[in-house]
């Protein structure tokens, strides 16, 4: 299936009701993934989302190979405004639109916003009410002014040493600490709007690469913890339970399969006909399983080998055996439960072309979140959002041109 054509769920004729952020104006000055993702979900919550980009636009719209998906995946349901802030006018259009804001997401190296008056201390003065969210790579700490990556963090927090067998450590293959960390962003967001309704006040709020993936590391942590020894990685571990791995079937055909209680045991012996593992005592417990791992993988192996996937999926679903193809993301466009259930929806682009967008993964009274405008061309939004603040059209036609780099006198 083309990923610009699938079926429409998004039920965009359907009558727009106030989402939870709706009121809620957010400035994002934000890149990549983390910052983007935070700004994401704010917008998709009904959050009105400017995203602050360079003139020639944000970088991560430009990139290629892995990145290639980045700018469409995380920035939806937001406005564009195009301002050069190495010039002062631009600097100073910013600081305007920041005091009419309720949220600034940022997310660049140390010192960046410092360097702009764009840090936290300097925006509180300018409007207390400013709820400020900063994605770092660590928080406050010896390592805080060192640059991180998702793979950086991966490193040092065991996430990769526990992805990969050993001696050879291997990042998730997803941006999970740079999504992960735009969304306890969000959350610290929520938690800072909700006091504000007390306090009247805004907040800081920091995430960290870091310690979300020390957060993904904790149970492993824990395990070492509570029981003295050292967790083996993911290829090396000993599993809790005997039936929990990935078969092949016929065709070359891969299945992930598990039975983690007595009675999923019992039925898949009984699918793949195996009433001989049923009636060998040296299999009658889950424990015993575990320690016959070895030649009972291989004897299931060798009789899944006789079957067929689309023949096993509808008798696994019968008697409730965890199971799972193994998917390819392309593949995913065709997924009949996300096509069916719209968790997918039709996204616009920015060059007018559409493609099938996997939405937040949360439904409020049974509805999903949804794109409501495309993804912004560069600097598309600037004229409407600069006359908000008071620019004639001279002023935004002098500012948009890089032309004048004299400070906007206070409105």
């Amino acid at each position: 299936m083309n990923a610009s054509s699938f079926t429409d769920n998004s039920a965009a004729d359907a009558p727009q009701r106030a989402l939870p952020l709706a009121g809620i104006r957010v400035i994002e000055l934000s890149h990549m993934v983390m910052g983007p993702t935070c700004g994401m979900i704010l917008g998709d919550l009904g959050a009105e989302v400017i995203k602050v980009e360079p003139p020639r636009g944000d970088g991560t719209r430009r990139l290629l190979g892995t990145g290639a998906g980045f700018f469409r995946t995380f920035n939806r349901n937001k406005k564009s405004v195009a301002l050069d802030l190495d010039s002062e006018a631009g600097l100073a259009a910013l600081h305007e639109l920041v005091d009419t804001a309720d949220v600034f997401v940022e997310n660049f190296k140390p010192g960046r916003m410092a360097s702009l008056g764009l840090d936290y201390a300097s925006l509180r003065e300018r409007n207390p009410k400013l709820i400020y969210v900063s994605h770092k790579g660590f928080l406050n700490g010896p390592y805080e002014h060192r640059l991180a990556l998702d793979e950086v963090v991966q490193m040092m927090a065991g996430l990769a040493y526990m992805t990969g067998p050993v001696g050879r450590p291997l990042r998730a293959g997803s941006s999970v600490n740079d999504i992960m960390g735009g969304m306890f962003g969000a959350i610290g967001v929520l938690a800072a709007l909700h006091e504000r309704h007390a306090s009247g006040r805004g907040k800081e709020v920091q995430s960290a690469l870091f310690e979300n993936c020390v957060l993904l590391s904790a149970q492993h942590m824990q395990q070492y913890a509570a029981t003295g020894v050292a967790p083996a990685p993911m290829p090396e571990r000993i599993s809790a339970w005997a039936v929990y791995d990935v078969f092949t079937l016929a065709g070359d055909e891969q299945m992930f399969i598990a039975a983690t209680g007595d009675g999923q045991w019992r039925a898949l012996c009984g699918i793949l006909g195996r009433a001989d593992l049923l009636a060998d005592p040296r299999l009658a417990t889950n424990n015993d399983r575990v320690l016959a791992r070895s030649w009972l993988l291989q004897t299931l192996g060798e009789t899944l080998r006789e079957f067929d996937g689309a023949a096993l999926v509808p008798l696994f679903e019968r008697d409730h055996i965890p199971f799972a193809s193994i998917v390819k993301p392309e593949e995913l466009f065709d997924d009949p439960h996300l096509n069916d259930s719209g968790g997918l929806a039709r996204l616009t682009l920015d060059d007018g072309s559409e493609t099938a967008m996997p939405l937040l993964p949360i439904s409020i009274d049974g509805e999903r979140l949804q794109p409501r405008q495309p993804i912004a061309k560069i600097g598309e939004h600037t004229a409407d959002v600069l006359r908000e603040l008071g620019y004639d059209d001279a002023r935004i036609a002098s500012l948009t041109s890089g032309s004048n780099q004299t400070p906007r006198e206070a409105a």
